[in-house]
């Protein structure tokens, strides 16, 4: 049986680190590693939406990859994402992610052509047995791969002795019920309710936001530890809030993102690679706001 509470906690998704030619930066990488790890992260997500994944070749997503694992070390706990548009692509991540000894891999369903069940399986199967001693977990996320992971779907996957679960980012809570009763681990994926996910039976968080205000998570997910939920939920709404605030701007919200981790004294990663669009010059005040914000938040609940 596998001892599967080290992925218990909160995994920020690791955001993609250009220099200022718009190229990976594996200096930027390894600074943005270190910081997150010093914030007290339980582990990282790597490769995923967040980490702008569709806009990299395999090449870039590898170096990026190497660059995590060279600071990282054992620890923290890594999971990396290696799902492309095609199954080749996809295996030669997966082989890749194992030989730098990654705890677990992750993938969406193909996208664009919706295969059906039998197909998108076949696709995470072929996926794992590339990485044969490694975890596998589900991404679900259909509001954008555009298909729904289904309770016979997982089941069927689970028949891989390696699946062990999955990142939900549907916003039902209620699939995470369904999921963890159907034997898997759990993932609570949209920031925004990463307290009713935790409250719904979820292991932990992974969350595109959680990298521009760690300690904010951080202190949810104790605070849920802890049955402190009135609290929880006064934080979970601040967190909200924020969020709301961030996706109001008229850069992407990941140029925003990284606005406010340069404001906060944390490293520069960059912007954010087209077709993503950049911050803008009328967002600055508002990542300066944010990020004072997010300063007097974490003051408050520490």
């Amino acid at each position: 049986m596998k001892d599967l509470n080290k992925y218990r906690g909160i995994f920020p998704a690791f955001y993609a680190c250009y220099d200022e030619k718009g190229d990976i930066s594996p200096e930027r990488v390894r600074a943005f590693t270190a910081y997150l790890i010093e914030k007290g992260v339980n582990g990282l997500y790597v490769g995923g939406s967040s980490g702008e994944c569709i806009y990299q070749s395999v090449a870039e997503r590898k170096l990026l990859l190497e660059n995590v694992m060279a600071v990282a070390k054992g620890r923290i706990v890594i999971i990396a994402h290696v799902a492309c548009n095609n199954t080749a692509d996809s295996r030669e991540l997966a082989a890749h992610a194992e030989s730098l000894g990654v705890d677990a891999i992750a993938a969406i369903p193909p996208i664009y052509f919706h295969l059906p069940p039998y197909g998108i399986a076949k696709y995470w199967n072929d996926i794992s047995d590339a990485a044969p001693h490694t975890d596998f977990i589900i991404y679900n996320i259909p509001q954008l791969a555009g298909v729904a992971l289904s309770s016979a779907l997982l089941r069927e996957m689970l028949k891989n002795p390696r699946v062990i679960g999955v990142k939900n980012s549907s916003m039902p809570v209620q699939d995470i019920e369904m999921w963890r009763d159907e034997g898997a681990i759990v993932f609570n994926g949209p920031d925004e309710q990463l307290l009713s996910g935790l409250v719904a039976g979820a292991i932990g968080g992974i969350g595109g936001t959680y990298a521009a205000m760690p300690e904010l998570y951080l202190k949810i997910y104790s605070l849920v530890q802890e049955g402190r939920i009135a609290e929880a939920r006064e934080l979970q709404d601040a967190c909200c809030h924020v969020i709301y605030k961030m996706c109001a701007c008229k850069g992407n919200m990941y140029a925003v993102i990284k606005g406010i981790l340069r404001a906060r004294g944390g490293p520069d990663i960059g912007g954010v690679r087209a077709p993503l669009y950049p911050l803008q010059q009328e967002d600055l005040p508002v990542v300066e706001a944010l990020a004072e914000e997010i300063s007097a938040l974490v003051e408050k609940f520490r």
